[in-house]
């Protein structure tokens, strides 16, 4: 029998169940609520079941049968998705939406511009960004809910295939009026006896803490954050040095004080930014794209966030 329902109704009804209201989706799709609703209504009597329950004062919440509508839906707009990736392998194009993890620590200065430079370059893809840690970039890996990540080799399970782009090397944070500011490189003995602001994440923390154990030293921990910017702002209002591996475009912390970012010497490994992705035999073109792209941007120095004077 012929279908008298379209595939943009039936985003729209995902967009409705997930929401909560037919406003939210609205603002989310920027679409208009009358065209929302109409397609709802139209679902509805197409399927001859009643999908949402409206409550004036709580909105639209799903039934029993919109529940199990909506995980088929989600199903259905999936396999609607994987034709239109199959058309562009067929056709050799670089189409559709491409969801990218970028570790936190390192987000904010580099993954904007790499994402906007690769759409410009391919006008049909879409990146969706997320920002996570590197615990959550595993797990949402495995769960094929990203298609690649850009983080640090920190810890990398053998289930997963890391390709590196570019070396990083440690650096000491300090405010401008910390007594070792002006040093022109420092060891980790040096800091010894210095509050420490720890940037705590999953698996960054250990690999800080790590430069500390090999020379048998306890540091001073005084402040830990999960937050690259709250650090920054420690330790340029005088609570203590940190440290990190990439360095920011300016050298001001984000309340207007200036840091001082010193070389780290001695026993501390260096840590490989690159690429993270699940070991897959085929790959999409989209993916194939931007992997080629990062590795363009680092090869020409445009990556965004990567120093001159750090390491290739």
């Amino acid at each position: 029998m012929p279908f008298r329902y379209t595939l943009r109704q039936l985003e729209y009804f995902v967009a409705v169940g997930k929401a909560g209201s037919i406003a939210a989706a609205s603002d989310k799709l920027n679409v208009s609520s009358p065209s929302i609703s109409a397609a709802i209504t139209q679902l509805e009597v197409e399927f001859g079941v009643t999908l949402f329950v409206r409550e004036h004062a709580r909105g639209l919440s799903l039934t029993k049968a919109g529940h199990k509508f909506m995980e088929r839906t989600e199903f259905v707009l999936r396999e609607a998705e994987l034709l239109a990736t199959l058309a562009g392998e067929i056709t050799g194009k670089v189409q559709g939406i491409l969801s990218v993890g970028c570790l936190v620590t390192f987000a904010q200065i580099v993954l904007p511009g790499l994402r906007r430079d690769f759409e410009h370059c391919y006008a049909d893809v879409r990146i969706e960004q997320r920002e996570l840690n590197q615990a959550e970039i595993f797990s949402q890996l495995r769960r094929a809910e990203l298609d690649i990540a850009l983080t640090y080799d920190l810890d990398i399970p053998a289930d997963l295939e890391f390709q590196p782009l570019h070396q990083l090397p440690p650096y000491a944070v300090l405010g401008e009026d910390h007594p070792l500011a002006n040093r022109a490189e420092l060891t980790i003995p040096d800091l010894q006896d210095s509050p420490m602001v720890l940037l705590d994440l999953p698996f960054s923390g250990e690999y800080f803490l790590s430069f500390f154990r090999k020379v048998n030293i306890k540091p001073n921990i005084a402040e830990r954050t999960a937050d690259m910017s709250v650090m920054r702002s420690l330790v340029a209002n005088g609570f203590g040095f940190s440290i990190a591996n990439i360095r920011p475009l300016n050298t001001l912390s984000p309340d207007g004080k200036k840091l001082i970012f010193v070389p780290l010497a001695g026993e501390v490994r260096p840590m490989r930014l690159g690429l993270l992705r699940a070991r897959a035999e085929n790959e999409t073109n989209t993916l194939k794209a931007f992997v080629e792209h990062c590795a363009r941007a680092v090869k020409s120095g445009t990556l965004p966030g990567l120093c001159a004077s750090d390491e290739e």
